[in-house]
């Protein structure tokens, strides 16, 4: 029996009789405006081969300057993560060769990383907290991107041809390491996923990134291991590189634990190796053994001095950090009389700050769920998009549901008007002025419908005045109908029940 044909251990089996310890390693993109270490733009999606310098291409002559801007973003994630700044830390080279790195070496932190031990508190999804210690957060450059041409599968095996864009290298990335994540037991999957989702929310508190993961603002590399027990000592890890996705990472991580056990029990060792993850199959496969820290043959950057930031200056940044997500969702949650699993529902469908910018523009907490999380979230999954794609702004629906409270529109009309709204029919009152929309409440026009329907309708009027008072709905239908939904139904109700002399 060969390593790639090992039979995989069902995921609770492997669960009842390992122990596995988790260590992620997160990367995410700075939004810096340059790069790293020179003037090139640091911007997505350009033209290939564009976006560059010769110091992007660490061309002979070319020396790097480090941006100013990108290491304060570096402090405020490593603020944000409780981590301890360094009051100096240096740029060191790492060395190995790639077609994605004309330099021969990343420009990175070795034993000097600028923000170290700290920790995050991680909410699961049944409330529970997990703390995830850092071991250290660190500066580097990114590298460029090859595209392999010709394969069935996107990577180099059975490929033609490989292209290669410099665009991204040297976009400035800060990497944030764990300390290993023991206890996880069966619910390791979620928790990698709740800690780097958390990592994300942070990101984009913080303002230091886009953090798209579609894009690669942030990719995460999981290391998985199995040890017997918790007394034992830590088994030898794989790591799953540049995972980009919430599900892929549970997904990693469920199958490392279900193939490392049957590694273990087909009587063979665990190979410390980079792994690559594949969408379709939901497995993973070997990359290349996992160099340590000595194959890299770091030394210290000769081209960069120290980074040293004064104390004074970190304290200017602690103090200029926002709120950050927890923190906020706890205020959020109490502010708006939200039960744990309403709050939970809004985080997971990123309607957290549409509710809050439809609350501010004048809208009450439960109306405003009502809407994001009831119509608007229907419509976005019919249209097959995000509910933040939605062409309507929280101002617009909270414009919508000022109609309904002061009784203009019903809840009827309000998703007509919605409808219009989103294909672009204007603002909410202006829509529903010229269609004339608004609830009929004259009574001289209810009045004659009320007739009609009496008239129309005697059993119906009988059982009413025989005391059954709820049949009243059976007149109040056809009145609706009569006036296209927008009779003021409690007003119908009023007139039906003065005619008919029951109260």
């Amino acid at each position: 029996m060969t390593a790639t044909d090992i039979d995989l251990v069902d995921y609770e089996d492997a669960i009842d009789r390992f122990d596995p310890v988790l260590g992620i390693e997160v990367h995410v993109e700075l939004g810096t405006a340059t790069k790293m270490f020179d003037g090139a733009p640091n911007i997505f999606a350009a033209e290939p081969n564009t976006a560059i310098t010769p110091t992007s291409l660490g061309l002979p002559g070319s020396l790097p300057v480090v941006n100013g801007k990108a290491v304060e973003y570096a402090i405020r994630i490593g603020l944000a993560l409780n981590c301890s700044i360094a009051e100096t830390c240096r740029f060191a080279r790492k060395q190995y060769f790639y077609p994605d790195l004309t330099k021969n070496f990343q420009t990175s932190q070795y034993d000097e990383p600028i923000a170290y031990e700290g920790w995050v508190d991680v909410e699961l999804e049944d409330g529970e907290i997990i703390r995830v210690e850092i071991e250290r957060a660190h500066m580097e450059e990114d590298a460029g991107k090859n595209t392999h041409v010709g394969g069935a599968t996107g990577r180099i095996h059975g490929a033609t041809h490989s292209q290669v864009d410099y665009n991204r290298a040297g976009v400035p990335l800060v990497e944030i390491v764990t300390k290993p994540i023991p206890d996880t037991k069966g619910r390791a999957p979620e928790v990698a996923a709740a800690y780097v989702r958390t990592l994300r929310d942070i990101f984009r508190a913080l303002d230091v990134s886009e953090a798209k993961m579609e894009r690669g603002n942030v990719r995460a590399d999981i290391n998985v291991s199995l040890r017997e027990n918790a007394r034992s000592p830590l088994g030898t890890r794989t790591e799953t590189k540049n995972v980009n996705s919430f599900r892929s990472i549970e997904r990693t991580v469920r199958f490392e634990i279900s193939r490392q056990a049957g590694v273990l029990d087909a009587g063979q060792t665990i190979i410390q190796e980079t792994r690559h993850f594949h969408e379709d199959t939901g497995g993973t496969s070997s990359g290349r053994p996992k160099s340590d820290a000595e194959d890299y043959r770091y030394f210290p950057e000769p081209d960069l001095v120290p980074v040293a930031p004064s104390r004074e200056w970190v304290e200017e940044i602690r103090a200029s950090l926002p709120e950050l997500p927890a923190a906020r969702r706890r205020r959020l949650r109490g502010e708006w009389g939200f039960s744990d699993l309403e709050m939970r529902d809004v985080v997971n469908a990123d309607a957290l700050d549409l509710i809050e910018a439809t609350v501010a523009a004048g809208a009450s907490a439960q109306s405003a769920r009502k809407w994001w999380m009831g119509e608007l979230a229907r419509i976005a999954k019919d249209r097959d998009t995000e509910l933040t794609a939605l062409a309507v702004t929280p101002a617009q629906v909270a414009e919508l549901q000022g109609l309904v409270d002061g009784t203009q529109i019903n809840d009827k009309i309000a998703k007509q008007v919605l409808t219009k709204i989103l294909d672009g029919g204007g603002d909410p009152t202006a829509i529903v002025e010229s269609e004339g929309l608004a609830v009929v409440s004259d009574d001289s026009v209810l009045t004659g419908a009320v007739d009609q329907a009496i008239a129309d309708n005697p059993d119906v009027v009988a059982k009413i005045q025989g005391g059954k008072v709820q049949a009243i709905g059976a007149l109040i239908g056809p009145i609706m109908k009569a006036t296209r939904g927008q009779a003021d139904a409690g007003r119908v109700r009023e007139i039906i029940m003065d005619k008919l002399g029951v109260s």
